[in-house]
């Protein structure tokens, strides 16, 4: 029997921490964990060309920290941060109207957008939404990821392909993906694409190699290097 489970669900007593920290009573937790899921929807529905591949929640009384790890961050942050306000404003009137919430929105910059599963995720579909043909797009993103020096990807596409009458699916993949090694540090993500003849899912699983006791982990090294990418900007 296949007992499938999420790779980063998995890995999350070893390699990987939560999205979210924060800690809630019996009042308000179900409203803080229905605030969080409803404000990441909306940011990626927002954020889409940004190539968005984590949204991390800090909450501490009543203020929200959003740090958006993302593969253009220029797009979110606009001209003179003008699109930072711009979202915080959206997000004032939509979730949090009528409450004394303070939101402070951090953008970080990916190092290698080639290695996050999201960015290649969204880029495959938004090709396919676009009537590109899915293998090429699929092959492309598969040699893209393996120059960037992951050590394994795979790529796997179901739906209604090239608009057919009988859904199906069909992958690529490229070196190893171990996914029972609570070790290896599997960048996984599915998505959705929206055509003409119904919707297409796009699952990409990236093998960024293994995590041993005592190494930065990899949420630890997206945050540092997006740090210090921006401090040398500002140098």
């Amino acid at each position: 029997m296949g007992q499938k489970i999420h790779p980063k669900i998995f890995r999350l007593s070893t390699i990987y921490k939560w999205d979210s920290k924060w800690f809630g009573n019996k009042k308000n937790y179900i409203s803080h964990l229905s605030d969080d899921v409803r404000v990441r929807a909306f940011l990626k529905g927002e954020l889409k060309q940004a190539g968005v591949d984590l949204i991390e929640f800090d909450r501490n009384a009543n203020k929200v920290i959003i740090t958006i790890h993302a593969a253009k961050p220029g797009i979110i942050i606009g001209r003179s941060g003008a699109g930072i306000e711009d979202l915080r404003s959206k997000m004032m009137k939509k979730f949090y109207r009528g409450k004394r919430v303070n939101i402070t929105i951090n953008v970080q910059e990916l190092k290698q957008p080639s290695l996050s599963a999201s960015v290649v995720a969204l880029q495959v579909a938004q090709d396919i939404e676009k009537r590109l043909p899915f293998r090429r797009s699929m092959k492309m993103a598969v040699e893209r990821v393996m120059k960037a020096g992951a050590k394994g990807v795979k790529i796997q596409v179901g739906g209604r392909l090239n608009g057919a009458d009988i859904a199906r699916k069909e992958k690529v993949h490229k070196g190893s993906i171990p996914l029972h090694n609570l070790r290896a540090d599997v960048n996984y993500q599915h998505v959705q694409a929206d055509t003409i003849f119904g919707a297409v899912g796009v699952k990409v699983w990236i093998y960024r190699g293994e995590v041993f006791e005592g190494e930065e982990k990899p949420a630890l090294m997206l945050a540092r290097n997006g740090r210090n990418t921006r401090n040398n900007r500002r140098a």
